[in-house]
């Protein structure tokens, strides 16, 4: 039990989670496969109720990015309504896939039934991402969620190949940080600006 992490350790490694985008990624390094199936396996150690174990991950590495990026491309032509298609976001789209070494698609796949809400399904696949974020930072790594709209639409959820109850969640950007990166910096407010004690 001695490798466990303190509660120091745990609430800096938190802290210093940032989000690190495509562009500040080294995009000639390549991630190896079994830092990706370690960062994997801790994503998959988030909470679930009844065990459904709702999470699926779509790892796009080597010329799967560019199929990725063509897709997103083609679909954001497709469903973008006229008045709010914009040239730059589809540039961006076709980008960025090629930039980050590796892309991966967090899914929430429905198993719980009628019994457990979707909700629910959803918020242990939320746990299971920010597991693997936070696991990636701690291996060196920087992670980027992006949740572009057309991850709801239903030619992506086709094009991923996912039921139709399920539901792409997210963009997880990953990659080692470009050499001479300064990690960028954040705040939050007090806590004690959100917290409200019932204990009297």
């Amino acid at each position: 039990m001695t490798d466990i992490a303190t509660h120091s350790q745990l609430s800096a490694l938190i802290r210093h989670r940032r989000s690190i985008k495509p562009v500040d990624m080294d995009s000639s390094r390549m991630v190896e496969r079994s830092l990706l199936m370690q960062v994997l396996e801790d994503a998959t150690w988030a909470p679930t109720h009844g065990l459904t174990e709702p999470w699926k991950f779509v790892v796009h590495q080597g010329a799967g990015r560019a199929r990725l990026a063509e897709a997103m491309q083609r679909i954001y032509r497709e469903t973008s309504p006229p008045q709010e298609f914009r040239e730059d976001k589809m540039k961006k789209m076709g980008v960025n896939p090629l930039i980050a070494p590796v892309v991966i698609a967090g899914v929430m796949v429905r198993r719980g039934g009628v019994k457990i809400p979707e909700v629910e399904e959803i918020e242990a696949v939320a746990c299971a991402l920010q597991n693997l974020m936070l696991s990636a930072t701690a291996a060196g790594l920087g992670c980027y969620w992006s949740t572009p709209p057309l991850l709801a639409t239903q030619q992506f959820a086709e094009w991923l190949q996912i039921g139709p109850e399920d539901r792409c969640m997210a963009l997880i950007y990953l990659g080692w940080p470009r050499e001479g990166l300064k990690w960028p910096q954040s705040s939050r407010e007090p806590v004690e600006s959100k917290t409200r004690w019932c204990d009297v």
